[in-house]
């Protein structure tokens, strides 16, 4: 079928995506904002009909008929569209039937990056809340055993033969002290379901200038820490104690990954305060909330761990624990926060955010 000749030149320049179909519901126009929200040229979808796009078209083809009909003039809804072997999208669809019969319809998609933001909040939330079940159960099953094998080895150490005692009694201590490092473990994962929530008058900035000050301590020449605070943050009531921890197990992580910049002297970390209005947390909405960034200029996370750093146990960095995100989610989430974050090489981003009164 030959193509209308017609100039679709200003829809070039829309940042939304938009495609114009012919009556048969092949696509005839493609802009480049839908060539990239496709990942095709336009060239290449000029060749499929919009239902073959994506595994769940029935919705679209229903709506694409009643436009063809001039049923309405435009109608617009929120639509998930899965496609094969990627993520779908979650898309806002502006449909509008045009007044030509060989191109009878211009779709507009946006992508509802506010429902990707609750879906992702959401997985986060639920993931927090499962790592917590697996680590009290995990961490009572461990414990118990523990204390048995620890006093079992120091009983073992007494009844040592004299003329052994020496060299049997270094492995004696060698189950002793794994003991004791595991038991130290077990409660750094109960900490956070132990400890008192002790709630008090917390201003953010003497939580920033208290984890600045141990950070410069530990790490003092090399590394910049900027501050860009908004002193009109108010105070809230939180834990304080718990925040410090919070804030200070990303922020030395974020240090710890600096090493090679940090020898090079141009290791920098950022400590950001805003307010964020109208945040939507754990699907209740906050009219104010603290928005405090943690920046790095680091390597950033590696891309394969990226969805799971809050998992417990799951490090980037050799020889770490694994624990300081997850108690760091834990601590936030008990104010009715929650900690995003967004990385790539040469840019770390964590975000904390908290509902202010």
């Amino acid at each position: 079928m030959k193509k209308p000749s017609i100039s679709f030149g200003g829809l070039d320049l829309l940042a939304s995506a938009v495609l114009v179909l012919r009556s048969d519901g092949y696509i005839a126009y493609a802009n480049p904002a839908a060539e990239n929200l496709l990942e095709n040229s336009n060239k290449v979808l000029a060749t499929h009909r919009l239902n073959e796009l994506f595994l769940n078209a029935d919705e679209l083809d229903v709506v694409f008929q009643q436009a063809v009909e001039h049923q309405f003039a435009d109608k617009r809804q929120d639509l998930t569209l899965e496609r094969m072997g990627r993520e779908p999208l979650q898309v806002h669809m502006v449909v509008t039937a045009l007044d030509n019969p060989d191109l009878p319809v211009l779709m507009e998609l946006r992508e509802n990056v506010q429902q990707l933001k609750l879906d992702r909040e959401e997985r986060l939330i639920d993931q927090s809340q499962a790592n917590k079940e697996l680590i009290r159960n995990l961490a009572h099953e461990i414990k118990n055993p523990l204390g048995g094998i620890r006093g079992a080895a120091q009983l073992l150490e007494l009844e040592l033969p004299e003329r052994h005692v020496k060299e049997l009694r270094e492995y004696t201590q060698v189950i002793i002290k794994e003991a004791d490092r595991l038991q130290t473990l077990v409660d750094r994962l109960l900490a956070p379901h132990r400890s008192l929530h002790i709630v008090g008058d917390v201003n953010i900035h003497e939580v920033c200038e208290r984890v600045r000050s141990l950070i410069v301590a530990e790490f003092p020449s090399g590394l910049k820490i900027r501050r860009d605070y908004d002193l009109s943050i108010p105070e809230f009531r939180g834990d304080k104690e718990q925040l410090i921890q919070a804030v200070l197990n990303i922020a030395h992580n974020a240090a710890q990954v600096l090493s090679s910049h940090i020898k090079s002297g141009d290791a920098e970390i950022v400590l950001r305060t805003r307010i964020a209005r109208n945040v939507t947390l754990a699907k209740v909405r906050y009219r104010l909330a603290l928005d405090l960034h943690i920046i790095d200029n680091g390597p950033g996370i590696p891309p394969d761990i990226q969805d799971r750093i809050f998992y417990p146990l799951v490090s980037g960095r050799d020889g770490g624990s694994g624990l300081g995100l997850t108690l760091a989610q834990t601590f936030v989430q008990q104010h009715m926060g929650l900690i995003e974050c967004e990385s790539r090489p040469g840019c770390t981003d964590f975000r904390i955010l908290i509902p202010l009164p």
